[in-house]
């Protein structure tokens, strides 16, 4: 299984980030030891002072693939979710300065957070999906699908052309301005529309 994140792909978290607009999608990855399945508190990390959350929503892969052209990607996904790309943003803005890769603040254990269940996509309107998150009760991220710089097809197509995509494969695909830290005893909740996709507590 891989867990495929993509950077920079709502135009107002770019900005809050004072970052550039990609011209092509920008994907990173995960290790498989970074998701946190769900009903598993998050750890607070030892290594870092500023972990952020990031909701996002996520697609799992269904079908194995290679080269998909854009006009195909519907095929190879079947069910939508939500999770938290967690960041551990003090480690990434020093990776930043350095200009080294980012897989110490992204990449680390339990960095993940998955959805306990998928939402089948037959009927939804995947390019035009309502998802938000609370942090302790208060609204701290609402986003639309349709505000995505790059569509679920268009990433499905593009990351193919780099990598074959395989049933289980998560992509996490980009999240919404909003995004802030996290601290132990915070209770984060997702959704997508009004139904609850996850509860994760910070320990």
């Amino acid at each position: 299984m891989k867990i495929i994140c993509i950077g920079r792909n709502y135009a107002d978290h770019a900005k809050e980030m004072n970052s550039s607009v990609p011209e092509v999608p920008m994907f990173f990855m995960k290790a498989d030891i970074s998701l946190l399945r769900p009903g598993t508190p998050f750890f607070y990390p030892s290594f870092s002072n500023d972990i952020h959350y990031e909701c996002e929503v996520v697609v799992k892969i269904d079908r194995v693939g290679k080269n998909i052209a854009e006009r195909f990607a519907h095929k190879y996904y079947s069910e939508i979710g939500l999770g938290i790309d967690f960041t551990a943003r003090d480690l990434q803005a020093q990776c930043k300065k350095k200009g080294h890769p980012w897989e110490i603040a992204k990449s680390f254990e339990g960095s993940a957070a998955i959805c306990k269940q998928f939402i089948p996509v037959e009927g939804l309107d995947v390019e035009n999906l309502q998802f938000s998150m609370t942090q302790n009760g208060d609204g701290v991220q609402n986003g639309k699908t349709s505000d995505m710089i790059f569509t679920i097809h268009q990433l499905i197509s593009y990351i193919s052309k780099f990598m074959t995509l395989k049933k289980g494969d998560l992509i996490y695909t980009g999240t919404p301005a909003g995004v802030g830290p996290i601290a132990i005893g915070d209770e984060l909740k997702g959704f997508i529309g009004e139904k609850e996709m996850f509860r994760v507590l910070v320990k």
